[in-house]
């Protein structure tokens, strides 16, 4: 077995999920992988930053297009652990991204669930690592509740 396959990248996205736990902030990470080597990292900076897009693919798209120096990722693979949303899956069309793989599920706000149309080329995989990714999120609100 190739020791750089999905879990492999999806494990990584973990750790930039955990550094959003850690953080305060929902735990979602991703990175951006190109020819097996990971070029863009990001996790969700959306109250780090006051900012509704920093979502952890947004992060992601514009490191792996700024190492790349180039809009498009058409030859690269976004590994997040939450399904992405409306407007995540809407700047992956634009990307072009190769590949999608994502853990958990969204059910209310995953593109899947809203119809968001993503690149036709962009090939998706779901499910990778989702009890992981999904018991960090419900580790996460499971807490925030019980702070509030």
């Amino acid at each position: 077995m190739n020791s750089f396959d999905d879990v492999y990248f999806m494990r990584k996205a973990l750790q930039e999920a955990e550094f959003a736990f850690d953080k305060g902030e929902v735990p979602v990470g991703a990175v951006v992988v190109f020819k097996e080597q990971i070029i863009a990292r990001g996790h969700n900076l959306t109250e780090t930053l006051n900012d509704v897009t920093a979502h952890a693919e947004m992060q992601a798209f514009t490191a792996a297009a700024d190492f790349l120096g180039g809009k498009y990722l058409k030859d690269c693979v976004l590994y997040v652990t939450l399904e992405p949303c409306q407007m995540c899956a809407g700047a992956s069309y634009w990307t072009q991204i190769g590949k999608i793989v994502y853990g958990a599920n969204e059910p209310k706000l995953g593109f899947s669930v809203l119809g968001t149309k993503i690149h036709p080329k962009t090939k998706v995989i779901s499910g990778v690592l989702e009890e992981e990714c999904s018991f960090l999120l419900k580790k996460f609100f499971i807490e925030k509740r019980n702070l509030n």
